[in-house]
């Protein structure tokens, strides 16, 4: 087996450079994401000065403070929105990373099914290539080509246990594009397809966070107590009790 041999190393270290990429455009994505929180904040504190000055402004009209407290509250809600998505991309790069190490660490050895391993499926060192290159795209903002990425590996690989994640990143790539129906439907099908995945729980806090952007306020506060009560030891269950205490 002289070919399988010298043809590990080359595979691992294609696998290895894969995830690299993938990790660099999810950096690049969570350094955008907050530098856009940065911008927001400065640009909410200018806004609140300045509804502080047009509060004391007897001539000021009621249409300017409306204006003005409208712009700020938009602000803080782009800001909660894009801190969530800066904290779910921090432990995304700190997985991948962790994985990429991993197969740096694995020992070249004659094995078959490392040097047959295709882009669609995955072996015991990580995700499948498939399934890194599609979120890629999705790190990348190209958001309806993750979507389609996302799909494809699904339906090639429907009992992956990469699955529940495929789906559920198939929600965030239709929350991002605002298109909050898609959205909702999906992360209901990651909890009603998948309850026992390690996604289910961000799925449903995600479908409280669509429901706030669909205004179903009654719907997301339900939702957030039922995180809190599922998974009160869950990270989620903070971004849950925060969302509670901010409407």
């Amino acid at each position: 087996m002289p070919f399988v041999r010298h043809m590990v190393p080359y595979v691992l270290l294609t696998i290895c450079l894969s995830g690299c990429a993938t990790t660099d455009l999810m950096v690049k994505r969570q350094a955008e994401a907050e530098a856009r929180i940065e911008f927001l904040l400065q640009s909410s504190k200018k806004s609140e000065q300045r509804v502080t000055e047009l509060s004391g402004q007897i001539q000021v009209t009621g249409e300017q403070l409306k204006a003005q407290q409208e712009q700020l509250q938009t602000a803080r809600g782009e800001i909660s929105r894009l801190k969530d998505e800066a904290g779910e991309l921090r432990s995304s790069v700190a997985e991948t990373r962790s994985r990429v190490a991993l197969l740096a660490q694995r020992p070249a050895s004659p094995s078959v099914e490392i040097v047959n391993q295709t882009s669609s499926g995955a072996g015991d060192g990580g995700p499948p290539t498939t399934y890194l290159k599609a979120f890629g795209l999705y790190s990348a903002n190209d958001f309806p080509a993750a979507v389609r990425a996302f799909e494809a590996f699904l339906k090639q690989n429907p009992r992956s246990d990469y699955a529940p994640n495929a789906l559920y990143w198939i929600g965030e790539c239709h929350y991002s594009m605002d298109d909050f129906a898609k959205a909702r439907a999906i992360f209901v099908k990651v909890g009603e397809t998948y309850p026992t995945s390690a996604k289910a729980p961000d799925a449903l806090l995600k479908l409280g966070y669509t429901l706030l952007a669909l205004n179903e306020k009654e719907k997301a506060a339900a939702l957030f107590e039922k995180v809190l009560r599922l998974y009160p030891g869950h990270p989620v269950a903070l971004k849950a009790r925060e969302r509670l205490n901010s409407h």
